[in-house]
């Protein structure tokens, strides 16, 4: 089974680093920005319909907003260098909160414990 997630066009993979405001991502023109939160919007059979006509980039935006590495593996694509998520506590493995904790930090916060 391979590990590696599908590539894109460069200039795809930026603008959709930047439609969800992640490193490595620059701001592509109006149409585009507008066709992304389109593709945003749409519901199952809209999106298919879309993806007839711009198949890249909804996969692009399906592996960013759908995939817990979707980000990770486009900027890994472009070479993005990321540093590593990493709770307090030194847990690299996750699931993170999006404040950056460890689910395990987060439980014992919520349950008035040091982080």
């Amino acid at each position: 089974m391979s590990t590696t997630g599908p590539t894109f066009a460069a200039e795809t993979a930026r603008h959709v680093l930047w439609h969800y405001g992640a490193d490595g991502g620059y701001q592509p023109g109006s149409f585009t920005q507008k066709l992304m939160q389109a593709i945003d919007a749409a519901d199952v059979v809209h999106k298919a319909r879309l993806r007839g006509a711009y198949p890249e980039l909804v996969d692009a935006m399906n592996l960013a907003a759908n995939r817990e590495d979707g980000i990770r593996q486009l900027q890994q694509g472009l070479g993005v260098t990321v540093a590593p998520l990493r709770c307090q506590c030194g847990d690299e493995d996750g699931p993170f909160t999006e404040d950056g904790q460890c689910e395990d930090c987060e439980r014992r916060a919520a349950i008035g414990g040091a982080a």
